[in-house]
């Protein structure tokens, strides 16, 4: 048996150079879903349902794919860390995460068009911070302008330089796209990873 057609349900350049590691032919495609959070819905509910959305609603384009949907909130104690989107803002993100752990939260889902079968699993990924100087987030702030970040961290380029350690068990959640994960559900749906 041939594998479906693999399609990754993100516009993220990020995600989209994770799962090309697994070096298998992929297509994107951006769902247009509302990202608000429902009323009393925790990051972790959050997450997992804009994951399952994404990846149903690149369904309703594609019935025979296999689709891969994914969501990631960075928290802050309880607080949501979202993107900065400017300078100051970012400023602030990295002087409060100084010193401190930010907890990472990766939805990721899995959706079958065509049986309807569904994977869905939440991985947590925790980052700790160096005590941070002004003048490091200044001088990172202006060579990596992470004001698209979550957290303002680049964590694939030169925001590692921020951490002085991490807490999980998939380093590729850190980015958005928890690959070990992913490919125990690509092997449950009988994809073959080996095979193209």
């Amino acid at each position: 048996m041939p594998n479906p057609k693999l399609i990754l349900g993100s516009s993220s350049p990020f995600r989209k150079e994770l799962l090309a590691r697994l070096m298998v032919p992929f297509d994107t495609c951006s769902p247009d879903i509302d990202e608000t959070p429902l009323e009393g819905e925790s990051p972790i509910e959050l997450v997992q349902r804009l994951a399952i959305e994404k990846a149903k609603e690149v369904a309703k384009t594609h019935p025979k794919a296999l689709i891969i949907g994914s969501d990631q909130v960075a928290l802050h104690g309880d607080k949501i860390v979202g993107k900065p989107q400017d300078h100051q803002r970012a400023v602030e993100q990295l002087k409060q995460a100084s010193g401190k752990k930010i907890d990472l939260f990766t939805g990721l889902a899995l959706f079958n068009a065509n049986t309807g079968n569904l994977h869905s699993e939440v991985v947590p990924f925790s980052v700790h911070f160096k005590t941070l100087t002004e003048r490091t987030i200044e001088h990172y702030l202006r060579k990596e302008k992470p004001y698209n970040c979550a957290g303002s961290v680049k964590s694939e380029g030169l925001g590692v330089a921020l951490f002085e350690r991490f807490d999980g068990d998939d380093p590729s959640a850190l980015i958005g796209l928890p690959l070990i994960r992913l490919v125990s559900m690509l092997e449950q749906e009988n994809f073959d990873l080996f095979d193209h």
